[in-house]
């Protein structure tokens, strides 16, 4: 329970990064979050299997090809109704939706679909067995931490993202363009969310019903942890990680989805502003 419960985890930490960042950086709640993650897998999955790129490559192309996705939705929808919350929630689902009903439509659905592990194999860990890609996944998410954590002090881009995350208006007299970066923090958004895809599906299958699991369960982690706050998303994936592993080991694996909705409701009840949220209350933004 110790092992999976940490790997569970670093999974919902992995999926939440991409949103949390989004929404620091332009406050721009992503809800097609869950559709960017499904489309990722399929496209690495479509590139590797009928165009025949190696794996890397066809990774690589994914995560390209989603983060300009992401800063085109950004650039020519999300633009149009900036400001508007209830409007920017609603274009964002609706665009969710359309994106995974379109791929059930075209016929992407069975057990055919799913990517290979990066490295097959297993190793024993205090007597439990695990698989190779798990530990992968840990390790991905220590770097990715690392990595935005040096992208955001130490390079001026990622000045630039916490000027406009703490003072937009101040950012924009020092010559900071904010429809800019909140464009490209979308598009950096969603390749975060594509590179969890590619991580996290070799667990299992790709599946359309996977976008709006992926959606709640990052939603879920970034409120209790708190809108905008990195380690705050970190500490709320391992109370929900853990909560979820107990869960499904004395009851049923189905009841774990309950977990992430009860913990919506329960911090909006007690914190609305999450566990370590600097920003407004939940209930003025989202």
């Amino acid at each position: 329970m110790l092992i999976y419960g940490l790997i569970n985890s670093t999974v919902l930490a992995l999926m939440a990064l991409g949103f949390n960042l989004t929404f620091g950086i332009s406050g721009v709640a992503n809800f097609a979050y869950g559709a960017i993650y499904v489309i990722a897998g399929f496209l690495t999955w479509t590139l590797i299997n009928h165009l025949h790129l190696p794996y890397f490559l066809s990774a690589f192309s994914t995560i390209i090809l989603i983060g300009i996705f992401g800063a085109l939705i950004y650039r020519y929808i999300i633009t149009r109704i900036r400001g508007l919350i209830i409007s920017e929630v609603i274009a964002t689902f609706g665009i969710s939706i359309v994106i995974l009903e379109f791929l059930r439509y075209v016929g992407f659905i069975g057990f055919k679909y799913s990517l290979p592990p990066f490295i097959e194999g297993s190793v024993e860990l205090m007597g439990a067995y695990v698989d190779i890609q798990r530990l992968i996944i840990i390790g991905f998410v220590i770097f990715l931490i690392i990595a935005l954590y040096l992208f955001t002090h130490y390079t001026r881009i990622g000045r630039a993202f916490r000027g406009i995350a703490q003072e937009e208006h101040t950012s924009l007299s020092l010559g900071i363009n904010p429809e800019w970066i909140a464009s490209l923090s979308m598009g950096l958004g969603s390749s975060l969310g594509a590179l969890a895809a590619i991580v996290i599906l070799p667990l299992g299958t790709i599946t359309v019903d996977g976008g709006y699991d992926v959606l709640i369960n990052a939603l879920s982690v970034c409120i209790v942890g708190g809108l905008g706050s990195t380690f705050g998303v970190i500490i709320a994936s391992f109370i929900i990680g853990y909560a979820q592993t107990i869960t499904a080991t004395y009851l049923a694996a189905h009841w774990t989805m309950i977990v992430s909705l009860a913990a919506i409701l329960l911090i909006l009840v007690i914190k609305p502003s999450g566990l370590l949220g600097h920003q407004k209350e939940l209930e003025e933004r989202v």
